[in-house]
């Protein structure tokens, strides 16, 4: 139950995603509705972290379409190729991203956003989705959050 979830506040980045698993696991085990999932997934994400915007893209006719986020209003659709969504789908890896002013092509969703880390998901060895996360703060994100993420992505089922 969402209600059930718990919230460690340390310091330790790592120790916050190992308590974090196996609730996402929890919340996931025995629903098969995608949305509801991917939904639940950015929920706890967005709660445990704070960071200023979550969200899944999903592969839809050649295009990346916004799905479950929390955060403010987001990009609907993204090309691929194009910022680091489109990037990370078109080049099938995580990226990750510590100042977006300097990635060439960064779509600005929002002027708020100042770092990002974007984790492809896979299915059948296709990218079907891809995990978007922003911040407000410079550097945010790093190799540890990179393995966290591909960890919970992989628990959703496509």
């Amino acid at each position: 139950m969402a209600e059930d979830l718990k919230i460690i506040t340390s310091i330790d980045k790592e120790e916050q995603y190992l308590s974090l698993i196996p609730q996402i696991t929890g919340l996931l085990y025995g629903e098969e509705d995608l949305v509801a999932n991917l939904a639940n997934v950015t929920a706890a994400l967005k709660e445990q972290f704070k960071w200023f915007w979550v969200g899944f893209y999903l592969v839809k006719n050649g295009e990346l379409v916004l799905g479950p986020f929390q955060g403010p209003v987001a990009c609907t659709r993204i090309a691929k190729g194009r910022g680091v969504c489109g990037a990370s789908w078109a080049q099938a890896k995580t990226l990750v991203v510590p100042d977006v002013e300097e990635f060439p092509g960064h779509i600005a969703c929002s002027s708020l956003s100042r770092s990002e880390v974007v984790v492809p998901i896979f299915h059948n060895n296709e990218v079907v989705a891809v995990l978007d996360v922003d911040s407000e703060e410079l550097a945010q994100f790093d190799e540890t959050d990179a393995k966290y993420l591909e960890q919970i992505v992989a628990l959703v089922k496509f």
